[in-house]
Order: structure tokens, then sequence, then C-alpha cells
């Protein structure tokens, strides 16, 4: 299937994962579903995140697609293969990370792992209809993951049900904590513009939930979502602008890195200003809102025809770019609205707080019978 660019078996006998391929595992190259770096030569080693799925048993036995270069958002890739959603044929399957979300959808691994710079992970879950979970930022060990050097990326793993996310994370995670006992909280509806079908999905797996709710709002996420852009460009830029000169970087990335090498000293001034901003105003909500909410995209996923454009469809990660910016953990939850299409419900918690986060997740689904625990 297109999802997968790589079969293998490698490991224990525990649980099936797959990895995306900006994941160095030791004797294969990591090329980032990028024409450009189709003759790069084997990782000499495991990424860190790689060594611990084989210390929890788990078995790897594949490598999995992605938006080129891990910078798009629709999954499309003219040269690796564009994963196909198979929950939703015909939409896209989201990215950067998409061939990780598809496997999952697919019944292909038990989990998989994805890494999640502007919504990376959770983007492509929404669309695909599964978990997606971006740790606190810096929690996951991430040497040997593409690029090297970043203040927004985060590993995180996919998976079909709450326990398998969770039991994927005490693998990558060997810090995660027994997820503490969850009966009531407080949850802060954050104000934000959605379509109506999506925003009435979300609302109505809240109000069933019985949980206590109010409503928030964050003045600066606009900015946040405009600075984590600056700043996924400069790191991006810095990471892999020197493939252009190969000319075999795919027209539409390559048109993205050609603009953020302009990206001046300034704006990035400016971009690690409202970071602090907008961190501190996260962070006082959820002095009152342990947890907060939000949808996860504003809109279905697109279909594929209609999502040629990568930089006119970047606003399906207007809910989920400004949490990479402040660094605090995410999950999205999968459900659908009216027209049988996924939305996300997507939580977000303190730096930290990654088990209340998973906790409240589990109590919420608990509470609405889900067979999605």
């Amino acid at each position: 299937m297109t999802m997968v660019i790589e079969q293998m078996k490698l490991g224990g006998t525990g649980l099936k994962v797959m990895v995306k391929d900006t994941i160095d595992i030791s004797g294969y190259p990591t090329r980032a579903s990028s024409r450009a770096l189709q003759d790069v030569g084997p990782a000499p080693q495991n990424a860190a995140v790689v060594d611990a799925l084989f210390n929890g048993g788990c078995q790897i036995i594949g490598k999995t697609v992605l938006h080129e270069l891990a910078f798009g958002t629709t999954g499309i890739n003219h040269y690796a293969g564009t994963a196909e959603n198979p929950r939703y044929p015909g939409h896209i399957p989201g990215g950067s990370s998409s061939g990780s979300a598809a496997a999952v959808a697919a019944g292909l691994c038990d989990f998989s792992l994805g890494t999640d710079t502007g919504g990376s992970v959770r983007i492509p879950a929404c669309c695909c209809g599964v978990f997606g979970f971006k740790p606190t930022f810096g929690r996951i060990d991430r040497r040997g993951v593409m690029p090297a050097q970043t203040s927004l990326d985060c590993v995180g793993p996919f998976a079909g049900s709450l326990s398998l996310l969770i039991e994927a994370m005490r693998i990558i995670d060997p810090s995660l904590k027994p997820l503490p006992e969850v009966e009531s909280i407080r949850i802060g509806m954050v104000s934000v513009e959605a379509s109506a079908e999506v925003q009435r999905a979300v609302d109505a797996v809240l109000d069933a939930s019985g949980l206590t709710l109010g409503k928030v709002q964050l003045h600066s996420m606009q900015a946040a979502y405009d600075a984590g852009m600056v700043m996924i460009n400069r790191e991006t830029w810095n990471a892999c602008g020197h493939l252009l000169d190969s000319g075999l970087v795919a027209a539409d990335v390559a048109g993205r890195l050609q603009a953020a090498a302009q990206t001046s000293d300034a704006a990035l001034a400016d971009a690690e200003q409202v970071r602090t901003i907008f961190t501190a105003e996260v962070d006082a909500v959820l002095e009152r809102f342990p947890i907060l909410a939000l949808p996860t995209m504003p809109d279905y996923p697109l279909r594929l025809e209609d999502a040629a454009d990568t930089r006119a469809v970047l606003g399906m990660t207007a809910f989920v770019r400004p949490f990479n910016l402040s660094g605090h953990p995410a999950l999205t939850i999968p459900f659908e609205g009216e027209s049988g299409l996924p939305v996300g419900l997507q939580l977000i918690a303190a730096k930290g707080a990654d088990e209340l986060l998973l906790a409240v997740a589990g109590e919420l689904l608990r509470r609405l019978d889900s067979n999605l625990l």
C-alpha cells in the first residue's frame, strides 16, 4: 500500500509498529519521502525513540510515507506516493505524518510514530479518524529524528484506541507515570471559528460527557499561529534549504522553502515574543481550567483534488500550530460530524501534564460509553 514505503521486520514479537521516515533506523536510509534524498546512505544508528521501541519488545514492520521533508499539511506526495485515507476514501490523509496515520487507520499496525512540528501528528490523525498525541515539547528524546535542531517538533504516537495510545506512550516515554484518577474536571472550551458541523460535533461530545464546561478565549491565538509559521519556516530552511540546489524537491515544497528563505531575523525575534505571550496566556487559562478543548481542524478534510496548493490550505492547522509554539501537550480524539466525515476533538493540558491529559480523555470516553477506549 502507498502508505508504507519500506517493509521490514525488526525487533521483538510484541506490538507491531510503523515509523515515519524522518526517524532513523540503523541500516536503513532516512529519506523523508524526498527525491532529493534518494541517494542518502543508511542511518548509522537508531534514533533514541527506536531504541525505546525495541526495549519495549516492539516489532518494527515498516517505514511510512509523509509529505515531502515533513513540510506540508495535506500528505500529497507525487514522488513517494500519497497515502490513501482508508476510512474516508478520496479525502486527504493529512500531513505531514500521512502514512503513519493511514497505516493505523488501515489496521496495518498496532500503533505508529510520527512527528508534530505544526500539527503533523494531530492533522493526519484527525483526517484519518484515529488518535494522535503530541507530547509536551522535549518530553520524548528526539536524537536521530529529522530535523536535528528544532524548537517546535515532537515525536508522537498514533493509535486506533486510547488504550493502545497510552501503551505506546509508556513504551516511548519511560518517565510516564501512572495515570491519575479523574472523576470530575473543569474543561475550558476555547472559542474558535470552525465550520458549523465541526463545532456542533465537538459541542455535542463535550455536552454529552457531563463534565463541567466553561468558555474561554485565547486572544493571541492568531498571533501564535503566525509566529509558529515564522518559526517552522526558519527552522525548516536551516535544515533543508540546501536541498533546493539538487533541483529534485517537488514544486510545492520547493516553493515553500524558497519563501522560507526570506524569513528575517526581526520576524524571528517578534515570533519569540509572541511565543512568550501566548504561552503565558495558555498557562493562565489552564490554572482555571486544567484541560482546554477545541476542534482539531476548522473543517472536514479536503478532497484530494481540492488540496493541490499546499500553501493555500495551511489554514487547516489554525487550531493546532499555536500549541507547537507554546509546547503544551495536545491530543486529538476521533469523532464524526453530521456528514459522516471526520472531526477531531483536541484536548490541551499544562506542560508536563501528559498523564492528566490522557486520563481525562479516558474519563470522557467512559462517560460516552465509547468503543474507542
